[in-house]
């Protein structure tokens, strides 16, 4: 997936549900959804350990099929050999979902594929925070070079 279709798809969800997010704010999946939370991105908490807590200002679900209809992207924060199983109730139960992301390190070609085949765009191996701080020039303030050019003073 190139810059121009994770951009567009970053700038086009509003929507967010965060598989396998934990309420340890040293966690990888907490401080990624808290970050997506405060860029405004609605996020809906997913984890049966932790079911009926409260994080982000929302009660965290057992499983996708209690979460309202209009989820738009499904972020995995789950091993990738649990990912097929995922990605087919996730079809079955989210109406409306336009995206599958699967985090850093996970990746699952097949379930991808069946994902593709139903019309929701795929993105493996990669992190919603790390790719819109560096496509939206957050990271370039940390010193980083993000391959990105802008024309913008002080970006």
């Amino acid at each position: 997936m190139n810059d121009a279709d994770l951009k567009r798809i970053l700038q086009g969800t509003k929507r967010v549900a965060c598989l396998g997010v934990s309420t340890n704010p040293v966690r990888p999946s907490y401080f990624v959804a808290r970050y997506l939370s405060m860029k405004g991105f609605e996020v809906w908490p997913v984890n049966p350990a932790y079911a009926g807590d409260r994080l982000f200002g929302r009660e965290i679900a057992a499983d996708l099929a209690d979460l309202p209809d209009g989820i738009e992207m499904l972020d995995i924060f789950r091993a990738s050999e649990h990912v097929p199983g995922i990605v087919d109730h996730a079809l079955r139960v989210m109406p409306g979902l336009r995206v599958i992301w699967m985090q850093i390190g996970v990746r699952h070609e097949a379930a991808a594929a069946r994902a593709r085949a139903a019309g929701i765009e795929v993105v493996m191996d990669r992190c919603p925070k790390i790719e819109y701080q560096r496509l939206f020039g957050e990271l370039r303030m940390g010193g980083f070079a993000t391959g990105m050019i802008s024309s913008r003073r002080g970006g």
